[in-house]
């Protein structure tokens, strides 16, 4: 379950629109984290010291030790307590890594064209993956990733607006959505849906490759301790780019 952490509540607000008390609890938990208060491997409240710290029910105190441990933001341990878990012990099998890095440390040259940035109207479909209601806009960014000048990367990313307000005023030729949003919007959580697929027609002339050419797809979904940030579609050729991860047991 994914839950948006933003509580600007005015003096009107009712009592319904105020956080559930689980939600406030991970709000705290999550603050001291990302602040530096709490290091990785730092142990946290233990269930009975946060019903009493927030006045709730140790049921309620479970239920957000147990969402952020399903978020990979701790792990529990039986009879050791809590603790702060590092990025590598979420449960996402890839690694969440800037394209210009990987092209970077192999010794090539990275490039990045822009080929759309606009705000758009959120569809049902969107208004579901990024948690937002359907009278919405979403930003839409397209860009084509280079590697020694050849194409390899289409990127189509729909980004939060209310989480990330200027990200229409960044220049992606020089910066990636990845580095930014990483900068403005810390990664707390990311699920990823990849496939081989033959591309549309459209993507294979922004490629410079065949309709026949296979192709693997990455669908992510990235989250911030505000809510989900981002849903990104990576298209590339499958005969010049590959996934790949080191796993530590």
């Amino acid at each position: 379950m994914t839950v948006n952490f933003s509580n600007n509540t005015t003096n009107s607000a009712t009592k319904k629109d105020k956080p559930a008390k689980y939600t406030i609890i991970k709000q705290y938990i999550c603050e001291n984290i990302e602040s530096g208060e709490w290091l990785q491997h730092a142990k946290v409240p233990s269930e009975n010291e946060l019903t009493i710290q927030f006045n709730v029910s140790r049921m309620t105190a479970r239920r957000a030790l147990q969402e952020l441990t399903e978020q990979g933001i701790l792990v529990r341990s039986q009879g050791a307590g809590t603790f702060v878990a590092t990025f590598k012990s979420q449960s996402s099998l890839l690694e969440i890594r800037n394209i210009s890095d990987e092209i970077s440390e192999r010794g090539h040259q990275h490039k990045a064209k822009q080929l759309l940035l606009r705000s758009i109207p959120v569809t049902e479909e969107l208004a579901i993956l990024l948690n937002l209601k359907n009278n919405e806009h979403v930003f839409y960014s397209e860009i084509l990733h280079y590697e020694n000048g050849e194409a390899i990367q289409l990127e189509h990313r729909y980004v939060n607006a209310s989480l990330v307000p200027k990200y229409l005023l960044q220049n992606f030729t020089e910066i990636t959505p990845h580095e930014y949003l990483s900068s403005v919007a810390p990664l707390t959580e990311a699920t990823h849906e990849i496939e081989a697929i033959l591309a549309s027609s459209r993507i294979c002339q922004q490629l410079k490759i065949l309709v026949t050419t296979p192709c693997l797809q990455v669908k992510r979904r990235t989250w911030s301790k505000q809510g989900v940030v981002s849903f990104a579609i990576l298209t590339s050729p499958g005969d010049k780019y590959r996934l790949g991860s080191h796993l530590k047991f």
